[in-house]
């Protein structure tokens, strides 16, 4: 019977739990994981925002954008175009539907967003709320 408890017991139980995780889906899903369709990048431009997403072979049409307060959605549906009885090999472009949601850390003024869909570029001109801008305040 031992006095002490054996560390390298810790240490294993930790490198099992390591091990789990590393096994676990956690780089493949979730907003900003590496594979998520469409890739996107967003940025500040003063007090404004700016979010590009990559949507090659997207038609416009199939495209749904939604703004609230401070979350911006990009929804909608990648179809594959082959030609006809065209026999497949290889497919390793993602088709099918996708929705990407993003928060951003202020209030947008939803009214006076600009979007614009070129080459299968998306960019989105999200301005800030005017209630959302900090005032300053006149000491008396």
């Amino acid at each position: 019977m031992a006095l002490f408890p054996n560390p390298f017991d810790s240490l294993l139980r930790w490198q099992e739990a390591l091990d789990r995780f590393r096994a676990s889906d956690w780089l493949t899903g979730g907003p900003s994981a590496p594979g998520a369709f469409p890739p996107i990048n967003v940025f500040r431009k003063g007090d404004d925002y700016i979010v590009l997403a990559e949507l090659p072979g997207v038609d416009r049409a199939e495209l749904d954008i939604q703004i609230k307060e401070s979350t911006i959605r990009i929804a909608g549906r990648k179809a594959p175009k082959y030609p006809e009885q065209a026999s497949v090999h290889r497919r390793e472009r993602p088709f099918g539907e996708f929705d990407r949601t993003v928060t951003l850390p202020v209030e947008i003024e939803a009214d006076k967003v600009q979007a614009n869909y070129h080459d299968g570029m998306l960019a989105l001109l999200l301005p800030r709320a005017e209630r959302d801008k900090p005032r300053r305040i006149q000491l008396s």
